[in-house]
């Protein structure tokens, strides 16, 4: 008795909660992943071949679950700041201002301006640093290796002032609610200013390796097109937004940590494709050292967290003077504050695209609700879309002008 092989197939796929009707008997279906190098990540891909032309593609998630939300809701609010660093792991300042932010809105407090401008300093390193992942790792799995070298020579040194600011490269954890941890240590200005120096001329090279090369235009030109209007209908935002022509940056539609005073403009694509998409994160890394630059400049003094011991801990050379301030710092780090009963959520543009969290406070000491938007989930729909009618080696430079990190997707 012969076997349907494809019947079997099919009904295992139903069992996993994917379906795909075939196109006819001659088309196929294919995994790429879950352990596959250009998904960037535990992601699974189920492909339906008609040749080598894809005709649907299936996103299936969940390998990598955590449930970190549900953990920060155990926490309390200075605690369940580390839980945020583990999601997008390139991208830690941001996810840790994201999730602060929408706290201090319960709070009603908002730090000095010193605070706010060292906040916007390192997430504009932040995401300088993320934007550099996205190219070596984009441009590796197309083929273009010396890329990859080039660009995480840059993001060492940015990973050198994130460790120099708060101890470590990665998951520093610094901007909680009430402004930072610590403020900048000595010649940690100056030695930005030396990246922002730099910088320019670096990134120019990589340009020259890759702008005009045939095989890196006929790899990412045509490829990978969602118009502008798929895009609004998904809910994808940041670069891959950008990418299909819509000049939508959260630090300029709804200005936060003091962004409302930097000058810096929002680049877009024009023909909404896998180049353009690259097109705009290169020219969002300029944007993002004209910012640092402004930083510098324009540093105010000043203290750098608000004025308040029940939500900021005291300095620690008041602890061997002041009993008030011990009794402060037991109260803060075992007990925590306790926000009014409300719900807050404040959008920020992270590397990804929009990231927020949706924190609803019951006025204990831990959030009731912490919901994360998490862009790398919104834009990951966008892939269908995208690979439809494509070649199946199209798929690797997709996934990668959409830049996702599955320690976001999943939580």
């Amino acid at each position: 008795m012969a076997i349907d092989t494809r019947e079997l197939n099919t009904n295992a796929l139903q069992a996993q909660g994917i379906t795909i009707d075939p196109l006819d008997d001659t088309s196929m279906v294919v995994n790429m992943g879950p352990q596959h190098p250009s998904t960037h990540g535990v992601l699974r891909v189920v492909l339906e071949l008609d040749g080598e032309t894809i005709t649907k593609a299936v996103c299936h998630i969940g390998y990598v679950h955590t449930g970190i939300e549900k953990s920060m809701e155990y926490q309390t609010y200075l605690k369940a700041v580390t839980n945020t660093d583990r999601m997008d792991y390139l991208s830690a300042h941001i996810n840790n201002a994201a999730y602060t932010l929408s706290v201090e809105k319960l709070l009603g407090i908002e730090p000095p301006p010193r605070g706010q401008y060292l906040r916007v300093m390192l997430m504009e390193v932040q995401r300088i640093a993320s934007h550099l992942v996205w190219l070596a790792t984009h441009c590796l799995d197309i083929g273009a290796m010396t890329v990859f070298f080039y660009a995480f020579v840059q993001r060492e040194k940015l990973l050198d002032l994130t460790e120099m600011m708060s101890g470590v490269r990665m998951m520093p954890s610094w901007i909680v609610p009430g402004g930072l941890r610590g403020d900048a240590p000595d010649g940690w200005l100056e030695r930005a200013k030396e990246f922002c120096d730099g910088f320019p001329k670096a990134l120019a090279e990589i340009e020259d390796l890759l702008n005009a090369n045939p095989i890196w235009r006929d790899r990412t030109q045509g490829v990978g097109i969602i118009s502008a209007e798929e895009c609004l209908e998904l809910g994808v935002s940041g670069p891959t937004l950008r990418g299909s022509g819509i000049a939508h940056d959260a630090r300029k539609a709804t200005p936060y940590s003091s962004y409302e005073d930097f000058k810096f403009y929002v680049p877009v694509g024009e023909y909404c494709d896998v180049y353009d998409r690259f097109r705009v994160r290169m020219a969002e890394m300029y944007q993002s050292r004209e910012i640092i630059k402004q930083c510098i400049e324009n540093m105010p003094t000043g203290p750098v967290n608000v004025d308040d011991r029940k939500i900021v801990p005291p300095p620690r050379r008041e602890l061997d003077n002041s009993m008030e301030a011990v009794i402060h710092h037991f109260k803060l780090w075992t007990e925590g504050f306790h926000p009014p009963v409300g719900e807050s959520y404040v959008p920020l543009e992270s590397p990804k695209g929009e990231i927020g969290f949706y924190i609803v406070s019951d006025g204990t000491n831990r959030p009731y609700r912490a919901h994360m938007r998490p862009p790398s989930f919104m834009n990951l729909q966008a892939l269908s879309k995208m690979c439809a009618g494509r070649l199946i080696a199209d798929v690797v430079a997709v996934i990668g002008s959409i830049d996702i990190v599955l320690g976001e997707i999943d939580r």
